[in-house]
């Protein structure tokens, strides 16, 4: 019996009809879950669901005439009289929409029965290690993985439902901005195979604490198979430690990995450049991964611990994280017009930014001039003005030519490394408001051919708007001209 079916979706969701399918019109095939009515494909089930931006149920006709196969609705009085020109498909009712496309998708996962789930959590490194896997595992096995960043409980739903039942593998990540948040996506998702990249100091707003990001974090353990493995970071004792309880009641076991010598994979003698980054697993194997960064040498290994659970030799590992490449805006290399970009501007937290700054240090050293460019690190409560700081004495201690420090916050970046012993003398310091307006074109205007450029920030900053506006200017200078690419080492 197909899962998708009228009756199946409503015994998994539950609530009451208000307008019953109507069994003498043409049966559709339902497959997926869709809440843009712009973007549905015929047969997807249709959750009106209301956000700050707009309400779902204003579109439920627009949905129908694309072929929605189902409406699932919360708001009954806000359901507009459909007429005769509108195909009748069902509206189901039940108390939440949100929640019923949750619960869609656990009754879906709970249907598979070849497909192996692994669910990718962690402070850091998430999208990274999604759009890894998903190469890797990609080159020898049908599966599917989280577009973009689709972490939470309306992203990780969609992902699921969007799956097919004879996929072999389905890679989820799962995020979190406070407590809570993550154990239902993992229960929803039952993963046979759990990551956790890393612990780092994000939405402590949130979380309060690095004790409550890893409680969070470790939350992805209870939802695991029974029998499944966690694969998480060894450097993280806490972590190691929170987990244990819940993975002995789910009888699951965990596997590690980290340049600790207590690690299951012990990452060794890392070594990046602008290509990318080559590391040595246990002593033995060697890999290289076309990222930069001793971070995602760290990625690359837990990517190796899941790729050997489906059953992929060490050759196509290897070859397929040497063929692999990252997601945008994460230390993605850009040149424009002579000048080198590190673009890694789309989240920041502060072990991220110390990441950052590490790799930038390491694989742009030989350029003739070094300038990193620091939005403010959002979401990080009380500890924001001390964490920026911490970034601040950083930056001095890796003495860029130029540092400019982006935001309010980055203000208390900037005074700590105006007071590191040494620091002005070696780096030329500069505060900017913002990434805004005339703000974006002043940082633009600083950057000189043979430079190379970190861009590193939170979203909210769009520091990536720093690489538009320098190509932007350099195209209205020179609208022709052909530039010759930098000399890089």
């Amino acid at each position: 019996m197909t899962f998708w079916t009228p009756d199946s979706v409503r015994s998994a969701i539950g609530g009451s009809w208000l307008e019953r399918p109507d069994t003498s019109a043409p049966a559709v095939e339902l497959f997926g879950a869709s809440t843009d009515s712009r973007t549905l494909t015929p047969g997807q089930v249709f959750f009106a669901l209301r956000t700050e931006k707009a309400d779902g149920h204003a579109y439920i006709r627009d949905a129908l005439l694309r072929g929605a196969g189902l409406v699932v609705v919360d708001r009954p009085e806000s359901v507009l009289p459909l007429d005769s020109s509108t195909p009748a498909r069902g509206v189901l009712r039940v108390p939440d929409v949100r929640a019923a496309l949750l619960r869609l998708a656990a009754a879906y996962r709970r249907s598979f029965e070849r497909t192996r789930v692994i669910a990718v959590g962690g402070s850091n490194g998430k999208t990274t290690t999604v759009r890894l896997l998903e190469q890797v595992l990609g080159r020898h096995l049908r599966g599917s993985a989280s577009p973009k960043s689709f972490n939470n409980d309306l992203g990780v739903p969609l992902t699921v439902l969007g799956a097919k039942r004879t996929d072999q593998f389905l890679i989820c990540e799962v995020g979190t901005n406070a407590p809570g948040e993550l154990r239902p996506l993992a229960e929803a998702l039952a993963p046979d195979i759990g990551v956790i990249t890393s612990i780092g100091r994000e939405h402590l707003e949130g979380f309060g604490s690095i004790e409550g990001v890893v409680r969070e974090e470790a939350s992805l353990a209870a939802g695991l198979r029974e029998g499944g493995v966690l694969i998480h970071s060894s450097d993280s004792p806490e972590l190691r430690d929170a987990a244990r309880p819940l993975l002995a009641a789910q009888q699951a076991i965990s596997l590690t990995f980290g340049m600790s010598a207590e690690a299951d994979l012990r990452v060794s003698a890392v070594s990046t450049g602008m290509s990318g980054t080559a590391f040595t697993l246990n002593e033995r194997e060697t890999f290289r991964v076309g990222l930069l960064g001793a971070h995602n040498a760290l990625n690359a290994a837990a990517v190796v611990a899941v790729a050997r659970r489906l059953g992929l030799s060490h050759e196509e590992i290897r070859a397929g994280l040497a063929a692999a490449r990252g997601a945008p805006m994460r230390l993605e290399p850009v040149e424009s017009s002579g000048v080198w970009f590190l673009n890694d501007a789309y989240n920041a937290n502060p072990e991220s930014m110390l990441a950052a700054l590490r790799t930038f240090d390491e694989a742009c050293a030989g350029f003739a001039r070094r300038v990193v460019v620091l939005g403010d690190m959002l979401e990080q409560g009380d500890a924001g003005p001390r964490v920026h700081a911490e970034i601040g004495a950083a930056v001095a201690g890796a003495a860029p030519d130029l540092a400019v420090f982006v935001g309010p916050l980055m203000a208390h970046a900037a005074d700590a490394a105006r007071a590191w012993p040494g620091g002005p003398a070696r780096s030329t310091i500069v505060t900017i408001g913002s990434a805004r307006g005339e703000d974006v074109g002043r940082i633009a205007s600083l950057l000189r051919p043979g430079d190379a450029v970190l861009l590193k920030g939170s979203r909210g900053m769009s520091l990536e708007r720093v690489l538009a506006a320098h190509s932007d200017a350099h195209r209205s200078a020179t609208p022709d001209a052909d530039q010759p690419a930098p000399h890089h080492p």
